[in-house]
């Protein structure tokens, strides 16, 4: 407020004898627009200048409400009280997070080349399964990852999120507990899309196949999923 003052002060010193009302008008409706705060304001133009005063009431009113936030839930206090149901708003961050990875992130959910119902339905039904696998698979890697696996639990919902020491360390080196280099989740499947089967063709129409060795990344990736990585030749 008191930088928005001070702005609109030049403007009143500055303004010309000769300009009109308008120029000084769109000046002064910048300056509101970058504070935000012309509702606090109450405005007078003449035809070579401007007078300005605080609107004390309306100050006054978004001061009694300054730092309070109303979260309706249909849920009963018993069931989620006033900390619970905090901290299940904030978690709609993790949804948001979610969708963003599943239109454009990891599944490119979009664009959808589909033309009849039943087959955008089923794109997005697929789509929604593979979020849930990745979802699963973020939680069985966490290890390798950045996320915290040992969120340090808030005693004010309200407050921000903490980081474990453990995970502010991988913050910091980008290793993990046992050395090994911190990844993100895109860079995990890059490196797993190397585990490959290849098929090699002589000249006399034989055909060999034989799958890549894997590095011991992937083998920690298999070992932290509960999978076993594939030692035959499946089917096609």
């Amino acid at each position: 407020m008191v930088a928005t003052e001070k702005e609109l002060e030049r403007i009143q010193a500055t303004a010309l004898d000769h300009q009109s009302k308008h120029p000084i008008a769109l000046k002064v409706g910048r300056v509101l627009d970058r504070h935000k705060m012309a509702e606090h304001f109450t405005l007078e133009f003449q035809d070579e200048n401007f007078s300005f005063v605080r609107d004390t009431n309306s100050i006054e009113t978004e001061a009694a409400l300054d730092g309070i936030y109303v979260i309706r839930t249909s849920v009963s206090q018993e069931e989620l009280d006033d900390a619970k149901a905090v901290e299940a708003y904030k978690g709609l961050s993790v949804v948001e997070r979610n969708f963003r990875n599943l239109k454009v992130i990891d599944l490119d959910l979009r664009p959808i080349y589909h033309y009849s119902e039943n087959r955008v339905r089923a794109h997005v039904f697929l789509s929604m399964l593979a979020l849930y696998v990745t979802w699963h698979m973020r939680e069985a890697l966490a290890p390798l990852m950045f996320g915290d696996e040992e969120i340090p639990e808030r005693h004010d919902p309200v407050a921000p999120a903490l980081r474990s020491r453990d995970a502010r360390a991988k913050d910091a080196t980008k290793l993990g507990a046992d050395g090994e280099i911190i990844h993100s989740f895109a860079t995990l499947l890059t490196d797993l899309g190397t585990l490959t089967r290849n098929t090699a063709e002589f000249t006399q129409g034989i055909q060999i196949e034989q799958l890549s060795v894997s590095t011991p990344l992937q083998r920690r990736v298999f070992e932290l999923i509960g999978s076993p990585i594939p030692t035959t030749i499946g089917g096609k």
